[in-house]
């Protein structure tokens, strides 16, 4: 009876024919946001959603629509209630009325029926009230002042500020590793060995790592746990959130030189390659199902059940982060397989969701779906900035600037920083007010830094002040939320260390240097092959040499500190520009 009544459901996407639908009928749109890996979501699709009197009051004042928030993060952002499942109630013009979280069918049977009557009665009210509030929302206004250091220091103080110096991590509650605020943390200890950002990565990996969160026997993490001491996770496993949790592992074990960092790492690597790469595409899948039966086997008996059901929805920007930190693992734990897995990843994400002039696709699912969303842009660049500084292949620069100058011509604020989507003043409600993400936008800025330093290209770097700029007046608001924003902001006042490598880069003693360059960690480095063969403008743009056998050149922003023509040799002065810097800080 309720998979039948589940049947009778007309859902509809959201889109056009649903709000069209709504409009003809003078009907409240009934919105449905979950994710796949959600066991709430699961029970209120089989359970409250199945129950015959709430389907019988949907099907008669309702439009019904269903959405994947993970496939449509725009539509997330603009009516979910801070997680999953988010019931949202919304005009037929698309203007929210209210949102629920989960409900039984009792409670959800008593909110339709309150919403519907409301609504029949006061339409035309509740769209006036809309359409005022419409009127007073905009894009958002950017108040603008110029960078400064004091702002990398207000982030190190948000982020201690909030610690938790028992369990490790932020919140009394429950707990989110929040990697970029770790990543950041390994960056000051690495410039300035600030012992309240050890703490703050060591306590927070030693506890992660220990807790309940990290799967031992089939690697990786959960996404998060529902107490602050890591002992009491929710079970689903995100493509994304193990990724950014590898680079920190990987960065820590480079810092620190603690082997369960490694053995942590290769756990998460191992788990993407074994649970969630697609066959098809070389790329990886979303993320794992919350099987909480499953994960509470031993290795023994989990081998006796299949694993948690995976979704295999290819994500643009999830995908990069992946593909960035396999490129950092390939170096960290040698493991030079990894690189040509990244790269084959990177290749299909070129090939399939790129369209060659700059635009940028969210998802595959046999298809490529929804243009626009900066993330993915940003994230995107990030890994082709990545692949061409292992590989040696330059080429790689050439989407990366596409997709950037697509960017900055159609979402550009004009008061700083990018929107999230493409603008679409024909769209539904609140998909015509276009959103500027601190964090996405951070993302972007650092991208467009790295850029500018490889493609020689100074528009990308003043683009990348512009919109860190363009937060100055409200980063603080954030606290540790804002982490990716303080290590963008450092990347200007503490400009990368730049390893340019000028010589055929088929050789062993191209390659030798590379290795070299990227071995140990730095805070902020980037390396570039430039082969006489393939990189002729960008040579003639460094201004460098070609020598009769391949030589690297040391810049700091645009100080030169000289050439290495040995993989001893560079480590040594790489080693020696840097401890000048501390000295200097």
């Amino acid at each position: 009876m309720r998979s039948q009544c589940v049947a009778n459901l007309s859902w509809k996407e959201f889109g056009p024919q649903a709000f069209n639908k709504a409009k003809a009928d003078n009907k409240p749109i009934l919105l449905v946001l979950t994710v796949p890996w959600c066991a709430h979501c699961k029970d209120l699709l089989e359970n409250t959603l199945s129950d015959a009197s709430v389907v019988a009051m949907i099907s008669d004042n309702f439009i019904p629509v269903t959405v994947d928030a993970e496939r449509r993060p725009d539509v997330n952002d603009r009516y979910g209630a801070g997680g999953w499942p988010t019931i949202a109630y919304l005009t037929p013009a698309a203007d929210l009325i209210g949102q629920d979280r989960y409900l039984d069918a009792k409670a959800m049977l008593t909110k339709l029926q309150s919403v519907a009557s409301n609504y029949t009665t006061h339409h035309d009210k509740i769209r006036e009230e809309r359409h005022e509030l419409w009127n007073h929302n905009s894009d958002d206004i950017a108040t603008r002042h110029s960078l400064s250091q004091e702002i990398t220091e207000n982030v190190v103080d948000a982020i201690y500020e909030k610690f938790d110096h028992r369990y490790g991590g932020w919140g009394s509650t429950s707990k989110f590793p929040h990697s970029e605020a770790i990543d950041f943390a390994i960056v000051m200890v690495a410039k300035r060995q600030d012992s309240r950002m050890s703490e703050v990565a060591r306590l927070t990996l030693d506890q992660m790592q220990a807790g309940a969160i990290h799967d031992t026997t089939d690697g990786g993490f959960f996404r998060f746990s529902q107490t602050p001491d890591w002992r009491s996770p929710n079970f689903e496993k995100v493509l994304d959130a193990n990724a950014q949790r590898l680079r920190c592992y990987l960065e820590a074990y480079q810092l620190f030189d603690n082997p369960t960092y490694r053995e942590t790492a290769e756990g998460i690597v191992d788990w993407m390659l074994k649970y969630m790469v697609d066959s098809e595409t070389d790329t990886f899948c979303g993320s794992q199902d919350a099987d909480a039966d499953y994960y509470a086997l031993n290795q023994q008996n989990r081998r006796l059940r299949q694993p948690p059901k995976r979704d295999g929805t290819i994500y643009t920007n999830w995908n990069s982060m992946t593909i960035s930190s396999l490129l950092k693992a390939s170096v960290v734990l040698d493991r030079p397989e990894l690189q040509q897995r990244a790269t084959r990843a990177l290749n299909f994400l070129v090939e399939n969701l790129t369209d060659g002039d700059g635009t940028v696709y969210h998802y595959w699912d046999s298809t490529y779906h929804l243009p626009g969303l900066l993330s993915d842009q940003a994230y995107l660049i990030r890994a082709l900035i990545d692949v061409s500084q292992h590989t040696g292949n330059s080429d790689l620069l050439l989407p990366a600037e596409a997709i950037a100058d697509m960017a900055m011509e159609r979402q550009r604020s004009p008061d700083g920083g990018f929107f999230d989507i493409l603008q679409d003043n024909s769209g539904p409600g609140a998909m015509r007010r276009r959103n500027r993400s601190i964090l996405d936008n951070a993302v972007m800025a650092e991208s467009l830094v790295r850029l500018s330093y490889l493609s020689r290209r100074r528009e990308y770097y003043d683009e990348a002040i512009r919109v860190l700029e363009s937060f100055t007046g409200d980063y603080r608001e954030y606290g540790y939320y804002v982490a990716a924003y303080g290590r963008a902001v450092d990347l200007v006042f503490y400009p990368p260390l730049t390893v340019t490598i000028i010589g055929d880069r088929e050789t062993a003693d191209a390659d030798a240097l590379r290795k070299a360059s990227l071995l140990t960690y730095l805070p902020s480095r980037i390396v570039q092959i430039l082969d006489p063969k393939y990189d002729p403008i960008l040579i003639e743009r460094s201004g460098y040499e070609v020598g009769n056998t391949p030589r690297a050149y040391l810049t700091v922003g645009t100080t030169e500190h000289g050439v290495a023509e040995s993989p001893e040799e560079l480590l040594k002065r790489m080693d020696d520009i840097e401890a000048e810097r501390r000295r200097g800080l």
